[in-house]
């Protein structure tokens, strides 16, 4: 069934927010935060990218933003994962709203580095403001909820519109806190490595890319060695799962163009037994 022209232009209208966040589903949190927005900008269209990030992991939930943002509409991004919530002091952190260089784009979240990484992928950014202080923000502020009190009202005010400027106070950008991430490299002919995450299926995603494995000169379909933690694993440089017999390592690139290590129908997580952070060196066989 088609759906009549009005209606598509009316969906094609309405601002857009996509929300991440680590409060999984057990919970009232996120339709909570969802009601607020609706509260606040009724139009908005809410895109829910995940809530299943591994609770309090600023790095897993800023890795997997960054990577869903190529396939996401210009509006709003709305990411919690807040371990530092409400603290003050040395272990306080801002409540931030960015404007990004392409300026169609707006990060609303804590200032802990996760919005940092996915800022870079969209131009850096170009503006930023505190919302701790938002006029926007429900009031009495929860010390333990700034999901529901400053950052969903906000998101719903600047996909309604508002200015930057209108919902908090300037923030050089310099001040801005940063996430540090481990980098791929060639050395001496092999491709160092670094485990990112593990996905639900237990594929590993690495911080290489394919261009990396081919200045080594490995194509598709050559067997490559992996070595890690003192042994060595022999994978399939493929293409896709079932290019490699069920139980197999294949080292592959993954729908982000990220390098990834998955077994066919098993688990690589299990297999290797490592875990974020671990480093492994890649070789043609």
């Amino acid at each position: 069934m088609s759906i009549p022209t009005a209606e598509r232009h009316d969906q094609a209208a309405s601002p857009v927010i996509t929300f991440l966040s680590d409060y999984g589903l057990l919970d009232e949190f996120v339709g909570v935060c969802h009601g607020v927005i609706a509260r606040r900008c009724p139009p908005a269209r809410v895109i829910d990218l995940t809530h299943t990030i591994p609770r309090h992991d600023v790095r897993a939930g800023a890795t997997v933003l960054t990577a869903a943002l190529p396939f996401l509409p210009a509006g709003v991004h709305l990411a919690v994962v807040d371990p530092g919530v409400g603290a003050e002091g040395p272990h306080g952190r801002r409540a931030v709203a960015l404007r990004t260089a392409g300026g169609d784009s707006l990060l609303v979240g804590p200032d802990n580095g996760l919005l940092m990484p996915a800022a870079a992928r969209l131009g850096g950014v170009c503006e930023a403001v505190d919302i701790g202080a938002s006029p926007e923000r429900l009031e009495p502020v929860s010390r333990t909820f700034h999901g529901r009190d400053i950052f969903a009202p906000v998101a719903a005010a600047l996909a309604d519109g508002a200015p930057l400027a209108a919902v908090g106070d300037p923030l050089p950008v310099a001040e801005l806190r940063g996430l540090e991430l481990p980098s791929a490299e060639v050395l001496d002919g092999a491709l160092v490595a670094h485990v990112l995450r593990a996905d639900t299926f237990g594929n590993l995603v690495l911080d290489a890319r394919a261009e990396q494995l081919a200045a080594l000169g490995a194509r598709r379909g050559d067997v490559v060695s992996v070595h890690l933690g003192g042994r060595s694993e022999a994978a399939r440089y493929a293409s896709t799962f079932a290019d490699v017999a069920p139980g197999a390592l294949l080292l592959y690139e993954d729908a982000q163009r990220m390098l990834a290590l998955a077994v066919n129908r098993g688990s690589a997580a299990e297999l290797l037994d490592v875990g974020r952070d671990d480093e492994l060196v890649v070789r043609r066989a």
